[in-house]
């Protein structure tokens, strides 16, 4: 179903080295593609939100105000393109695979161990039966130290469960974040 449409672009093994640089040659990277029993998606370079600490605000999912987040710098090195984000704080990522679930699959996306070790929490989302579009990613930096989290290299991973067809998919009850963008997409209350 992947090579069908189902994950774009899709990479059919585990990618864990890549070509940054001509001159480099091949370097390490956290790992993206198929993995045993799932597959890996990448960050995104295109935009990374962090929300701002405003004293005297609160964040309201029903009337979300988009100023509570930044944008943040893409940053490059010979390690890769990576964006900071800051210690204590949580950010917005998008995914740069996009993905078109069938209507009898349900899929969570849940963190890398790779990131877990350094403090990155990677919420479960979900990406119900018939949904589209580039997933939003939340992280959360727990740590008390800044860190990186690079783009174009395995973030997240998806865990696909298969059943019936279901009675109403995602694209059915007309889902508020059908078809989303690569851009970060806000919370919404329909």
């Amino acid at each position: 179903m992947a090579q069908k449409g189902m994950i774009s672009p899709f990479e059919p093994s585990l990618i864990r080295k890549v070509q940054k640089d001509l001159s480099i040659g091949c370097q390490p990277a956290i790992s993206y593609g198929v993995s045993s029993y799932g597959y890996d998606i990448r960050l995104s370079p295109v935009e990374f939100r962090i929300f701002r600490h405003i004293p005297g605000t609160v964040v309201d999912p029903k009337n979300f105000n988009p100023q509570h987040l930044e944008s943040t710098q893409l940053h490059t090195d010979n390690n890769g393109r990576y964006f900071i984000l800051p210690a204590h704080s949580y950010s917005l990522g998008v995914a740069l695979e996009k993905l078109e679930i069938p209507d009898n699959i349900t899929v969570i996306c849940i963190g890398k161990s790779t990131y877990a070790r350094c403090g990155i929490i990677a919420n479960i989302t979900p990406a119900e039966a018939a949904w589209r579009g580039h997933l939003t990613l939340e992280f959360s930096n727990s740590s008390s130290a800044d860190c990186r989290i690079y783009a174009n290299e395995g973030v997240v991973k998806l865990l696909f469960f298969e059943g019936e067809l279901c009675s109403v998919s995602y694209q059915n009850h007309h889902g508020k974040y059908q078809d989303q963008s690569e851009i970060v997409t806000l919370a919404k209350v329909c």
